[in-house]
């Protein structure tokens, strides 16, 4: 994975949710564009957590992006 494949998952238009994969085993949901913001160095990202809490994400640990096509976020926000 590279920070390019993230910014076109996280850029397209229009957006479909997906799942970051670590190299550890970890998981996270992205919902919605929103929830991440990456660093102006394209190193790091921050992801909110639904109960506002958030993890700070090493994206040279990204092994894969999972994009859950056909689960947009306007469906998940009715």
């Amino acid at each position: 994975m590279t920070i390019e494949q993230l910014h076109n998952v996280l850029q397209a238009r229009p957006f479909q949710p997906f799942t970051i994969h670590l190299a550890d085993g970890r998981q996270f949901h992205v919902p919605h564009p929103e929830f991440l913001a990456r660093s102006p160095s394209g190193r790091t990202a921050i992801l909110y957590h639904a109960d506002e809490s958030f993890s700070i994400i090493d994206l040279l640990l990204v092994t894969e992006l999972e994009v859950h096509p056909g689960a947009s976020a306007t469906a998940q926000d009715s």
